[in-house]
């Protein structure tokens, strides 16, 4: 399911991470752990990737990253608050200096007017508390928004690494 394109993405952030000593944690939702997959598809990808969390479940992204019941009840499990708790509480319960989380709705169902099939939201977190986040609206079948949505993610993480983290 890891796309070429992905892989090469994901090792240019690796070496990229390397030199500047930044380390990596993911927590993913509708990538179902593909984001944790492409870079530690890459041999040695252990030295910067610090860990990832699959957080499928409302209980999980409370349980594992400390997204609060109630952001989840007030502005649902995709949306922009949740995707940067999922982010800060990856940093929090990690020893890596940068995260990234996606949530998302893949499809083919369970989307709605409001918040259609494709709709992603990504956050980021680096160890100093910048959070960041990005929306985004893929258009394909699951496996097409699940890919882009690997690859927005690394995309997200390589500009925060050139930043410095």
């Amino acid at each position: 399911m890891l796309n070429p394109g992905s892989l090469e993405e994901a090792a240019a952030l690796l070496a990229l991470c390397r030199t500047r000593g930044i380390t990596l944690a993911t927590a993913e939702s509708c990538t179902g752990g593909l984001v944790a997959a492409a870079l530690t598809a890459i041999a040695g990808s252990s030295d910067v990737f610090e860990r990832g969390f699959v957080t499928y479940s409302n209980e999980a992204k409370e349980t594992l990253l400390g997204v609060p019941a109630s952001l989840i009840a007030s502005d649902g499990a995709v949306s922009e608050p949740v995707a940067r708790a999922m982010a800060a509480g990856a940093i929090r319960h990690s020893a890596a200096s940068l995260a990234v989380s996606v949530t998302g709705i893949a499809g083919p169902g369970g989307g709605s007017a409001e918040k259609p099939v494709g709709l992603v939201w990504l956050g980021a977190a680096s160890r100093d508390g910048i959070v960041r986040s990005e929306r985004h609206l893929f258009s394909g079948d699951r496996a097409a928004v699940r890919a882009a949505s690997v690859k927005a993610a690394l995309a997200l993480l390589a500009r925060l690494a050139r930043q410095g983290g």
